[in-house]
């Protein structure tokens, strides 16, 4: 009899502990946002992370019509800016915060990674209407650094193995045009410090930074707008975040931020980068940015810690793609130092953070982002686990 009801309580234990499980992981999350709960998010900065940033704004509105968020797309060194003066809830950059930046951000400033890209090489020449010209790091920086100036340099023509666009270079005598950013960019910060790890030239010269001394070139405001004038102006080759060149809406920048103006999808073409291993030239997919991080997320410092020196670019491997970023949100740990911010408020802004690096990683593959490996979600939750409001703390990581 003792022996029944042991096997009963036992069998009993093993029908609940699923159950139990089940139920402390639904409720491991942040409390969500209440139906009465009517708050307005201020945020700017990267305009890399814009095409993701402003898919969650419109798919987490209609999850929580109360709450919106106001994104404006100014560069990441302007928000940075923005976030160490306290003028917004949280900041987008591509672009770590640095040391003479630290020293003016709030104490304890969380970085959370929200995203991981790419930024390719577009180039507009008459006659070549497909992606694919072969570039090395090396090619890249001379021409920047407005060493190599025509398409049908010697240096070019001898990495194309295609041989309709090997004509269409031999065809091409313009000069080559330069566009680069006019503002401060984390995009900039990713692409100079490629440069700056292929080519010696272009780092004694050059750097890495926001904003660097172009030795040549003109500048457009934003991914978007040196989208628009490599689009606009034959010959021409710049940089931009992936999603730029594929599939994002052209946008025009006007006042502080990026408003879209039009419907019209822009398709540019791009080059294909030698990897870091030096036996491939590669697309930039999701797959293949994926590959770049790879070897960095072990290593990958707390929230709170320094993120100064974080980089995936030139990663070894010979399907990573050389030229990829994380892109980061930049959060103040103590909210009750900004203005307007109350505690309800304070627990909303937790739940969308959130809401990022979980549920609206799904978002991430169709814009041509990489989803957060699990690991960086757990690094993330950890950071936002850090949030407080008046000292308390708002949500507690399971």
């Amino acid at each position: 009899m003792t022996k029944k009801i042991f096997l009963g309580l036992t069998l009993m234990l093993i029908l609940l502990v699923p159950t139990t499980v089940l139920s402390a992981r639904a409720d491991s999350a942040p409390p969500a946002p209440g139906d009465s709960d009517k708050y307005n998010f201020n945020a700017g900065g990267s305009t890399f992370a814009f095409p993701i940033v402003d898919k969650w704004r419109v798919e987490y509105n209609k999850l929580f019509p109360g709450i919106t968020l106001n994104y404006q797309a100014v560069g990441s060194g302007a928000g940075i800016k923005l976030f160490t003066t306290k003028k917004v809830e949280f900041a987008g950059t591509d672009a770590p915060l640095q040391s003479a930046d630290i020293v003016k951000a709030p104490k304890g400033t969380l970085t959370i990674p929200e995203s991981m890209g790419a930024i390719v090489v577009v180039y507009n020449i008459p006659g070549v209407q497909q992606n694919g010209i072969k570039l090395t790091g090396d090619v890249i920086a001379k021409i920047f650094l407005g060493k190599i100036i025509y398409w049908h340099d010697p240096d070019i023509l001898k990495l194309q193995t295609n041989p309709a666009i090997a004509k269409a270079l031999q065809a091409d005598g313009n000069k080559i045009i330069i566009v680069h950013r006019s503002d401060g960019s984390g995009t900039t910060y990713a692409f100079t410090s490629y440069l700056s790890q292929v080519s010696s030239d272009w780092s004694a010269k050059v750097g890495h930074s926001t904003s660097v001394p172009w030795p040549t070139g003109m500048g457009g405001s934003g991914n978007a707008g040196v989208a628009a004038i490599v689009k606009k102006v034959p010959d021409s080759i710049g940089y931009v975040e992936l999603a730029y060149a594929k599939t994002n809406t052209m946008a025009s920048l006007t006042g502080n931020g990026a408003s879209v103006t039009g419907s019209g999808l822009i398709s540019m073409t791009y080059a294909y980068v030698q990897n870091h291993d030096k036996t491939a030239f590669l697309d930039a997919t999701v797959n293949t940015t994926a590959a770049a991080a790879v070897g960095a997320i072990s290593s990958l410092p707390a929230a709170d810690g320094v993120w100064s020196n974080v980089s995936i670019n030139n990663a070894p491997g010979p399907n990573a793609y050389p030229i990829s970023t994380f892109t980061y949100l930049l959060v103040n740990p103590n909210l009750e130092q900004l203005k307007g911010m109350d505690k309800q408020k304070a627990q909303d802004l937790v739940h969308m953070l959130y809401w990022f690096v979980t549920d609206g990683q799904k978002y991430a593959t169709k814009l041509n982002y990489v989803p957060l490996p699990s690991a960086v979600q757990e690094l993330d939750k950890k950071g936002i686990s850090e949030i407080k409001f008046n000292g308390q703390q708002l949500w507690t990581y399971p």
